[in-house]
Parts: C-alpha cells; structure tokens; sequence
C-alpha cells in the first residue's frame, strides 16, 4: 500500500475513532459488571481477604485489630499488582473491510472494537496494554485508552494477514483479532515467533456469517479484495460443502497451531454480540493476567 493510501485509511479512521471508543467503552462497561478483577495474593496495597494464620507467616504480616475480634490470628493479604504487558494485533487488511447485508460490521471495525474494548478492560485492570507496530510503547492508565486508538488510526497495513515481527517483551500475553484466512504455514511462523520469546496468547478469527454459511446461489462473481483474485462461481450450491469442509480444515489447523504453542483459538461472528466475544478474551487472558 502506498503512503498516500495509508494516510488516507488513517484519516478515515481517525474521523470514526470518537465513536469508535465510545462504543468500545460501552461494550467494556457491560462486561465489567460480569468479571472480577485480578484478585489473587501478591504484592500490593489494595485489601483482598483476611486469612488465618498458618506456620511459616511472617509475624508481620498479622492483622492485630481483626484477630483481636475473634480467637484465631488472621493475616491480611493484599492483591497482586504487578502489571502485565498485554500486546494486541488486529488484521487491517482490505479483506477485513468486506461485509455482507447480513453483517451488523464489516471485519476490521467489529475487530478495533474489541481491540479497544479489550483494552479498557485491562487498563482499568492495571495491566499495560500495546499494540504489535514497530516503535510505539505500552501504554497504561485510563488515559492510555486514546493514545492507543491514536496509534491504532496510524498503524501500517499490510496483507499477510499475521502481525509484524516486532520486539515484545518477554513473558507478555498476545491477543491477535482478524479473519485469520492466511496460509496455515505463515499463521504456524507468526504464532511460533511469539511462543518462543516466550509469550503466551490467544487468536480470534472474525468473520462474515456469509464468510462461514455461503448463503448465495446460482452464479456468482466473486470479486477479490486486495491481493486476491477474482472468481466466478457457475453454481454456488456445488461448492457449498467444499467450501464448508475447506473453512473447517483451517480453522481446525489454527486449534492445532494454538494448542501446540499453549494459546488458545475461538471463533467470533460480526452478527454475533460484540459483548460475548469480549468476554471470551478477557476470560482467556485472565488466568495469568496480573502474574509474574
């Protein structure tokens, strides 16, 4: 993609991004109701639990006023407040921008809807949150939410369909959100890069419901996206199960991927609620979200 093509994405970007984080702070409130923070013991200044004394506490550690009301010793314990870097991708490349009549969304903006909403989440969690772009930083804080959308609008766009390689801290937590339709072999590359810093992570491919069910019939012109060619179709009816048996081979060889690098994979239709796939991804990360 040219320069002047990129910048005329991000400027296209940028004039949704108001509404963009909106929503994605709507969609990151209801979630929230639902989910509970870091709550494990660490190191910390926020009260989590009280607890009762056992061999090999430090004496401390012991909260005198509370153990005065009952008659057991208890140790008040703290939340972990270490911060976990948390990097995100999301695919920008022109086949994300497809949307059928039955979509709610095209791909790319129900994918920067998560991104964000994700994290909103995790900021508000206390984590460290960056996107996989050369250059740029984690970001943290309620604050933070902006500067990312701001360098999500100028991020580069390319159409490999896997995150760039980019220097990551080691033992962060990765979040890679797109259609995931790249070659298995590039997705086993980009995957296994990541997992030998090591870092962990979890996929999720988005896709169109026409993307998954090929509703159409009789002749169809296809026509590609990008750097995909074009395709007529005589009879769509024909192909449907081909079709169907070829999406699930690739979805079955990410689930292979993923598990074989120890992250887990889902998948998230654009008719579906934005608000369920949020929390599958929060859900996914939080086991070691907050852990060091």
């Amino acid at each position: 993609m040219s320069a002047a093509a990129r910048s005329l994405q991000a400027e296209a970007l940028g004039s949704r991004l108001p509404a963009l984080l909106v929503a994605a702070e709507r969609v990151a409130s209801t979630v929230a109701q639902g989910v509970h923070g870091r709550r494990r013991v660490g190191q910390g200044d926020s009260f989590w639990q009280y607890r009762p004394f056992v061999a090999g506490d430090a004496p401390s550690r012991i909260d005198w006023r509370q153990s005065a009301r009952a008659d057991r010793v208890f140790i008040r314990e703290t939340e972990w407040e270490a911060a976990q870097t948390v990097c995100l991708w999301r695919d920008g490349g022109a086949a994300m921008r497809w949307r059928s009549k039955s979509a709610s969304a095209d791909k790319i903006t129900r994918a920067e809807l998560l991104l964000l909403a994700l994290s909103a989440l995790l900021l508000r969690g206390g984590e460290r949150v960056r996107l996989i772009e050369p250059g740029l930083r984690a970001v943290s804080g309620r604050a933070g939410l902006e500067t990312l959308a701001g360098q999500m609008s100028m991020a580069s766009v390319d159409e490999l369909g896997v995150p760039p390689e980019v220097v990551l801290p080691r033992h962060a937590r990765a979040v890679l959100i797109g259609d995931m339709l790249a070659p298995l072999e590039r997705i086993q590359q980009a995957i296994g890069r990541l997992s030998g810093l090591p870092i962990a992570g979890h996929v999720l491919q988005v896709l169109d419901p026409a993307e998954i069910g090929l509703p159409y019939t009789g002749r169809v012109r296809f026509e590609g996206m990008g750097e995909q060619r074009h395709m007529l179709v005589p009879r769509v009816e024909g192909v449907r199960d081909a079709y169907a048996a070829r999406l699930l081979a690739q979805q079955d060889g990410i689930a292979a991927i993923c598990a074989a690098a120890g992250w887990s994979f889902a998948v998230h239709r654009t008719d579906h609620s934005p608000e369920a796939a949020l929390l599958g991804l929060y859900t996914a990360l939080s086991p070691t979200v907050g852990r060091r």
